[in-house]
């Protein structure tokens, strides 16, 4: 039966928790005044009561007091002999606040009564007369749902509330990147993203886009590490038709694409000497020539540009002109790693999981305890990038209601020798799973780095770092 499975829930659930110090409200509608006098001693101790003898005075009284539970008869007049005016109070009810309990209590006992009321959107059915302490147990948990409810609403208020233009994050380090994309994003000034792989790069330049004048106006991306060398200078300025072979008609290049709006250069560094000069030219004089042209075509076209490559090294070692470099930067942007942002990796993980969880048709899907501490302490080479696949993976994966550290691909708790300082604990993890990516994929860095959720200019940079040979 419906009432004995929900007490077997409530008696073996480790969920229930004590009311709290104010006393929650509780809107008891019954056509019998004794009845509601009685219920009124037996449950004032623990609840604010409000009483009504009818369908009028107890939608009067929701409205007026909006209580998270109501106890409702369904007999009520002008004609308690029947059901109709109960089931429209629930239907008023539900329809005012569709999150509100409400618990069925009626001398109209019949299964069918009670499973058309569960189908109107009752909590629960109980037939007269009621065992007082089934009833707390019953509002123990009404209520303990109906917090966390609540609690999730305000938690989706607050992530709408702290998404700044698609990005979350309450730290230190990101709130200061916020403030610096809402003062940059007024200006025309050409911006320098600088950041390791997977920290949200594109959505930073996508951020100024949205909030500067040219908003209206098209973004085009381009990564320039994954177009040959050969094609960039096409890809970028366009091409007249017979301009080289197999160009068979005019093409318009992204800068032009993105007249009027902005264009965002991914991994600026991988940009040959011949097109850094091309696009310095650009910058300087808000023109370009088509490969194979020879007309002059001005372009008002905002460059946002990225890189998690050591620019600096790269003027010192002549692949990056230095003159290119500082056009660029007019304005530089540092975006932190995942694992410099402290409570965000969490605030993060949860937020995925969420999404996630939805998408995978399991709403009630949770971190374990052990899930959150290996989140929590996972050094997140791959960053944003690298936490939101795992969770996405574990949403798939997940067995039950609960996400496990395994599900999550984490490694297993380890104890940490004493002395050993956060930096030296990171690499040491860092190391152990590249080492072991690589032993799975026989030194094959794109499936490693691919496992590990990390771009293969990342793993090599990790592979140079950590002083880790093939």
């Amino acid at each position: 039966m419906l009432l004995e499975r929900r007490f077997a829930e409530y008696t073996s659930s480790l969920l229930v928790k004590q009311m709290p110090a104010s006393k929650p409200k509780l809107l008891i509608v019954d056509d019998d005044e004794e009845i509601r006098t009685q219920m009124r001693w037996s449950l004032g101790t623990d609840f604010e009561i409000f009483q009504a003898g009818n369908r009028d005075g107890a939608i009067q009284q929701f409205r007026e007091n909006t209580p998270p539970v109501v106890l409702l008869d369904l007999g009520l007049p002008p004609r308690p002999n029947l059901v109709d005016e109960g089931m429209n109070t629930l239907a008023d009810i539900v329809q005012i606040a569709p999150k509100t309990k409400v618990i069925i209590i009626s001398g109209q006992g019949e299964r069918e009564n009670a499973l058309e009321a569960i189908g109107r959107g009752a909590y629960d059915f109980m037939s007269k007369p009621v065992d007082t302490e089934e009833l707390q147990l019953v509002l123990k948990r009404c209520y303990y749902v109906a917090d966390l409810e609540k609690e999730y609403v305000s938690m989706q208020k607050k992530l709408n509330e702290d998404a700044f233009e698609g990005m979350l994050g309450t730290s230190e380090p990101m709130q200061k990147v916020f403030g610096l994309v809402r003062k940059v994003a007024t200006s025309n000034a050409p911006v320098m993203i600088l950041g390791e792989s997977g920290t949200g790069k594109e959505m930073v330049a996508n951020a100024i886009h949205t909030r500067s004048s040219q908003a209206d106006g098209p973004f085009v991306a381009i990564n320039c590490s994954a177009i040959p060398e050969s094609l960039l200078e096409s890809e970028l300025f366009g091409h007249e038709k017979g301009a080289f072979t197999g160009a068979d008609s005019t093409r318009i290049g992204k800068i032009e694409q993105a007249n009027g709006g902005t264009l965002f250069l991914d991994e600026i560094g991988e940009v040959p000497l011949n097109v850094q000069v091309k696009l310095l030219r650009f910058l300087q004089e808000s023109y370009i020539e088509r490969v194979g042209g020879r007309d002059t075509i001005p372009v008002e076209t905002r460059i946002v540009a990225a890189t998690n490559a050591d620019l600096k090294k790269g003027m010192a070692d002549g692949t990056f002109r230095e003159d290119f470099y500082f056009r660029l930067s007019v304005v530089e942007l540092n975006l932190p790693p995942l694992r410099d942002r402290g409570e965000d990796i969490e605030y993060l993980a949860t937020s995925f999981l969420k999404r996630f969880a939805a998408e995978a048709g399991n709403g009630k899907l949770v971190f374990s305890a052990a899930a959150l501490k290996g989140i929590r302490s996972y050094p997140w080479s791959g960053n944003v990038r690298e936490l939101q696949n795992r969770v996405r993976r574990a949403a798939i994966m997940a067995e039950g209601n609960k996400v496990s550290p395994e599900d999550l691909q984490l490694p297993a708790d380890r104890t940490i020798p004493a002395g050993t300082t956060l930096k030296e604990a990171r690499e040491a993890l860092e190391k152990e799973m590249i080492e072991a990516a690589l032993k799975k994929h026989k030194n094959k860095v794109t499936a490693a780095a691919a496992e590990l959720g990390i771009s293969r200019p990342t793993f090599y940079e990790l592979l140079d770092r950590l002083g880790i040979k093939r």
